[in-house]
C-alpha cells in the first residue's frame, strides 16, 4: 500500500508539495518549463508568465489569465515556497521557481512533472515524446522506471488500469478536481481530451475557410484514444516540424517580453 505522505525526492531535499489549484499548477509548470527552454528570459516577468500560461501549444486546458491573476497566484506560490521574486537588472520584477526542491524531483522526473502540470493526463508514450524536449529518455522501459518512482512517492497517480494506453497524471489536483476527473475517465467510451484535438479542430476550420483541403492539415502530436486503445504517434518528420514551431513560439514570446521590458525602462 502506498504511503500518503510524500517522501524525500531525487533532489535530496524533503519536498513540501501539496495539492494546488489549476492556475497555480499552470504557473509553476511554466516557470519550470521556461527555465529550461528559454534561459535567456529567465527569471521571468509577469508579462512572460502570462504569455507562457496562455500559450496555445503544449497546454491543456487552454487558459486566458490576466496579469493581475498571475500576480495573485505568484504570491500564493511564494508563500508555499514554490517560487520567489528576484531582483533583476531593470525595474520589472522577475520570478523564479523552486519547483525541483518543492516537488523533490530532478532530471527526467522533473521533465515528466512539468509536462503533467502543463497538460494533465497522458499516456507513458505521450510523456516520453513530450518530456524528451527537456531530458533524453532512451525508451519506454527507462521512462517506466521513472514513473514507478514518482508513483511510489505519490507525485503521479494512475487513472486507468495497467496496460497499453494507460492514463497517468500528477497528484496535485484539489480533491474536488480529482474526483471529477476520475468520474469523467470512468465514463463508458471515455476519450482522452488533449490540446491536440482542440488545435487540430481549429486548424481544420482555418483550412476550410481558406479553401484548403482538410487532408493538408498536419497530424497532431497525440491522437485522442479510447481507454485501452493503441497509441498513435506522428512520424519523425512531423515531430521535428512541431518542435521547430514550438521553439519559434517560445523565441517570439521571449522577444516580446524583452521589448516590453525595454519599453518600461524607457518610459519608467
Amino acid at each position: 500500500m502506498l504511503s500518503s505522505e510524500p517522501s524525500a525526492g531525487a533532489s535530496g531535499e524533503t519536498p513540501s508539495w501539496q495539492p494546488i489549484g489549476s492556475r497555480l499548477r499552470r504557473i509553476l509548470g511554466v516557470l519550470m518549463e521556461k527555465a529550461k527552454t528559454t534561459p535567456d528570459a529567465y527569471p521571468m516577468s509577469i508579462a512572460g508568465i502570462v504569455a507562457g500560461a496562455n500559450q496555445k501549444s503544449n497546454r491543456y486546458p487552454l487558459m486566458n489569465l490576466t496579469p493581475e491573476q498571475v500576480e495573485d497566484e505568484l504570491l500564493v506560490l511564494r508563500k508555499l515556497g514554490a517560487a520567489a521574486e528576484v531582483q533583476g537588472s531593470g525595474r520589472v520584477p522577475r520570478y523564479r521557481h523552486y519547483g525541483h526542491a518543492w516537488l523533490g524531483v530532478k532530471g527526467v522526473e522533473a521533465a515528466v512533472m512539468i509536462e503533467l502540470l502543463l497538460r494533465g493526463q497522458q499516456t507513458a508514450g505521450d510523456l516520453r515524446a513530450r518530456a524528451s524536449r527537456f531530458e533524453p529518455i532512451a525508451d519506454l522501459a527507462a521512462l517506466q522506471g521513472v514513473i514507478q518512482a514518482l508513483v511510489s512517492r505519490r507525485l503521479i497517480i494512475t487513472l486507468t488500469p495497467p496496460g497499453r494506453g494507460q492514463l497517468l497524471t500528477h497528484n496535485l489536483y484539489l480533491p474536488d478536481e480529482l474526483k471529477a476527473l476520475r468520474s469523467k475517465v470512468a465514463e463508458p467510451g471515455y476519450v482522452s481530451e488533449t490540446l491536440d484535438e482542440s488545435l487540430e479542430s481549429h486548424t481544420e476550420a482555418a483550412a476550410s475557410t481558406s479553401n484548403a483541403p482538410a487532408t493538408s492539415v498536419a497530424p497532431s502530436v497525440a491522437t485522442a484514444l479510447p481507454i485501452g486503445g493503441t497509441s498513435s504517434h506522428p512520424s519523425a518528420e512531423v515531430r521535428l516540424l512541431q518542435g521547430e514551431v514550438e521553439q519559434l513560439r517560445q523565441t517570439l514570446a521571449a522577444l516580446a517580453e524583452r521589448v516590453q521590458t525595454l519599453e518600461q525602462a524607457v518610459l519608467g
